[in-house]
């Protein structure tokens, strides 16, 4: 947190930023909504009159009283017409005040959803690589938790700002007719209180950012706790208590920086308020006085300490907003910073190439990923065909899978090329290839939808299409036990919902096939490892079904079980992201290497 301490000349600099991202936030609560900016616009201008008027009435009731107690014929008539006046005006307050208290409301839920919403049509623009850097997590976790709400805290405040510099100004022009010092005490009373509030935001905004790694974990500790995912290995290894400590030590630490900064900014907010109460009860003094020595009545006392009291209390609000929107303004750039990340154009317009039979070609593809200074791939080139099927095998970490994410383009190379049907994948539009293209990871999402929802998700066109479903599930191996749950496709999936069923590991890796058939047109099919918790006998079923489906289509494979790639067309051995060995099953076996070393030790396991 040391490291992140701004200097003062920093702190300064940034206080005179204070309005850098103001007119960005009053945008965006006018496109959220015209009508509800307006009434508040206008309430607000109205609110911030309303209380000088009901001061200057005060006044003339109170002269009123005391002319009618000292006249030989007194009328009370004029008295509780301005009484009833008052009663008016602070009915109209009062209405003002709650107008506003509704119009925040409602734009507060408007524009809470309309932020969360720009995150995540953000999200959907980033790259994987993005969601895989913490720096960039920490980004997106400060960006949910306050920039939903603080563009309309600081539209709030901008509007609160307004209504008070209103009110102080008819109070200054009242309180003029006293004394021009008595407007200067009142603005400059509360000038040292604004200063410490204002630099107290800026080590608020620097400890919320700090703390964010550590946030992050309590989440992730919570989820772990408190998730049917997570809850069966914290409890069969008793890990209940040391996450929980480890829960409890992050909120110690966290706990001790916050009570740090809560003592330091009230105990110098209570010092600095000291002034505001002196010059409150000096000018309180010097107006009685002078009431005393006759230089002004009784009613105009009554009017000059109102306006003293409130105007202190305008000020106060005035100084608080200012602060508060530079405290805003800090938060907002957070989420401006997560909007504008930038984003590589990685879309194409090709949506078909002038060689379809020269189908998926690697050239001498790199790939480093983002900070890392190891290569995970290096100068792979292969080829698959139409009609043809490509085994990757090779042990954890060798590249397997992330070769499968640069084919996807979930990533891009950081060297060669991949092409298909003779065009660069960079060229391509990025959905027309992703719609050539079926995959199945083995950590596949097991989504908290119904059983034909999970099924449809293969293919977004047609999410919601009971029959392309059963077509699916047919050729993913699900249908049979699909058709025996209680309500068929539309039974909800997961544990997280009213009379959700969950499957096991085999039933759950059947949606996921059933899945990738959901794409009809797609002509590249890819298993990663998605078979991993089956027996060697229902892989081995799976894959033979897998091959049966799709013999006009480029497929690839990737196992760990050489007994089930032993089929392919081409296998290819990865090692510490390089092509070991390449060949089919024979070929490999004949050269005796790596590949045909751990086939041999493979099989010694079912002998």
């Amino acid at each position: 947190m040391a490291d992140d301490k701004d200097t003062e000349v920093g702190f300064f600099r940034r206080a005179l930023g204070i309005f850098a991202y103001s007119r960005r936030a009053l945008e965006l609560v006018w496109t959220t909504s015209r009508a509800l900016t307006l009434v508040l616009a206008v309430l607000t201008v109205v609110a911030g009159v309303l209380p000088a008027a009901i001061a200057y009435i005060g006044q003339l009731i109170v002269d009123a009283v005391v002319a009618e107690m000292n006249a030989t014929d007194p009328d009370s008539r004029r008295v509780l017409l301005l009484i009833l006046l008052e009663a008016g005006v602070v009915i109209a307050v009062a209405a003002c005040q709650r107008g506003i208290s509704a119009s925040q409301s409602l734009l507060r839920a408007l524009l809470g959803q309309r932020v969360n919403v720009m995150i995540l049509e953000k999200a959907l623009t980033l790259q994987l690589t993005h969601f895989e850097d913490s720096e960039f997590y920490d980004k997106l976790t400060q960006a949910r938790r306050e920039a939903s709400s603080r563009p309309l805290s600081l539209v709030n405040r901008t509007f609160g700002l307004l209504q008070n510099s209103l009110s102080l100004a008819s109070y200054a022009v009242l309180l003029y007719a006293f004394s021009p010092w008595a407007v200067a005490i009142l603005v400059l009373a509360g000038l040292p209180s604004f200063f410490a509030e204002a630099k107290f935001s800026g080590d608020r905004f620097r400890l919320f950012r700090w703390r964010s790694p550590d946030t992050r974990m309590q989440l992730y500790l919570e989820t772990v706790i408190a998730r049917e995912d997570g809850v069966k290995e914290v409890k069969l290894y008793q890990l209940g208590p040391r996450l929980l400590a480890r829960y409890r030590d992050i909120f110690t630490k966290l706990f001790r920086e916050d009570r740090k900064l809560t003592l330091r900014r009230d105990g110098w907010g209570f010092v600095l308020g000291l002034f505001s109460s002196a010059a409150f009860y000096g000018a309180y003094a010097w107006i009685v006085l002078a009431t005393i020595a006759k230089e002004i009545t009784l009613g105009a006392m009554t009017m000059y300490l109102m306006l003293f009291r409130q105007g202190q209390s305008a000020v106060s609000a005035i100084l608080s907003a200012i602060s508060g929107m530079y405290e805003d303004n800090l938060y907002i750039s957070n989420l401006y910073e997560y909007l504008e990340q930038p984003v590589i154009s990685r879309s194409g317009s090709k949506t078909s190439g002038p060689h379809p039979e020269r189908g998926l070609q690697l050239e001498q593809v790199s790939f480093a990923y983002p900070g890392s200074d190891t290569m995970a791939l290096e100068d792979v080139s292969l080829q698959v065909r139409p009609g043809e099927s490509l085994a990757i095998v090779g042990e954890n970490g060798s590249g397997k899978t992330t070769l499968i994410k640069l084919i996807t383009r979930l990533y891009e190379p950081t060297s060669g090329r991949i092409l298909l049907d003779g065009v660069d994948l960079t060229d391509w539009d990025i959905e027309a290839l992703r719609q050539r293209i079926g995959v199945i990871f083995q950590d596949f999402g097991r989504y908290q939808f119904s059983v034909g929802e999970n099924i449809g998700a293969g293919d977004v066109r047609f999410f919601e299409d009971p029959q392309r479903w059963k077509i699916a599930a047919q050729q993913g191996m699900a249908a049979p036990f699909i058709e025996e749950l209680p309500d068929g496709y539309n039974t909800q999936l997961g544990r997280w919902f009213k009379n959700g069923r969950e499957l096991s590991g085999g039933q759950w890796q059947k949606i996921a096939l059933s899945r990738a058939f959901m794409r009809s047109d797609a002509d590249i099919l890819v298993l990663d490892e998605p078979t991993a918790a089956m027996d060697a006998a229902s892989e081995a079923s799976v894959f033979e079904h897998f091959r049966q489906m799709s013999k006009n289509k480029m497929t690839i494979l990737i196992s760990h079980r050489f007994s089930t790639v032993r089929a392919a067309d081409q296998i290819v051995v990865i090692h510490g992201g390089r092509i070991l060995e390449r060949g089919n099953h024979e070929s490999l076996m004949a050269m005796d290497g790596q590949y045909a070393q751990l086939f041999r030790l493979q099989a010694k396991g079912y002998l």
